[in-house]
This record gives C-alpha cells, structure tokens and sequence, in this order.
C-alpha cells in the first residue's frame, strides 16, 4: 500500500480482547507503568516477543502477533530504534500520542500469529 508503513505488535490475551473492543481498529491506552507504545518493524521481532515472552509471563500463557498499516507521513515523526540485534526494531510513540497513532491506522488490526508457552 503506497503511503503505509506495514508494523506488528506482539500482545497478550488481555490487550487483544481490548483491541478486539474497538473492532480491530484501535490499540488500547498504556497504564501509568508504561511511557511508550512500541510496535515493532517486522514479524520475525514480533514473534519473538509473543512466544518468549507474552506466552510465558502471562496468566494464561498465551501470545498473539498483530500486523497493522500506518500512514507512513505519521510514522516519519519517529525515528526506528534498535534495541539489540539488527533485527530488534522498534518505534516508540509516547503513550499521550496513542489516540493519534490510531487514527493514523489504515484499515483494521489482524492477528496473524499465535503462541501457548509452558503451563508450568
């Protein structure tokens, strides 16, 4: 899509039930605890943070990877961060600037992935 940047979001089941919520257009507010919003820049990254971590540190032990577009005008305010390996992108909307990062979302929010981790 011309004008769009593709990014993914590795989520629990608690956030996606949320974003489920807003029919898949519309990514919850942080908590208080949580300055940025970090969607990352390819699935791989993604995945990796789904099934190491979501699926492993929450309740149910699950994690979901969702893949979503955005104007790529709006996405240009925010320079990609590597965060480890070359492949660790993330960028970093401040979570005040969250309701404006979703109205820059073209079309709607899919999972495209998920993961169980250990039950013990």
């Amino acid at each position: 899509m011309r004008g769009a940047v593709t990014l993914y979001r590795p989520v629990g089941t608690q956030e996606l039930e949320l974003i489920r919520a807003t029919q898949m257009r519309a990514f919850p507010p942080r908590l208080p605890d949580q300055p940025i919003f970090y969607p990352v820049a390819n699935e791989e990254y993604a995945a990796e943070i789904a099934r190491d971590w979501n699926a492993r540190h929450n309740d149910d032990h699950r994690g979901y990877v969702t893949r979503f577009a955005v104007k790529k005008a709006y996405l240009d305010r925010f320079p990609p961060q590597t965060v480890g390996a070359r492949r660790h992108v993330e960028f970093w909307i401040p979570a005040d600037a969250l309701g404006e990062f979703n109205e820059n979302i073209i079309g709607t929010i899919e999972v495209i992935a998920s993961f169980e981790g250990p039950t013990t």
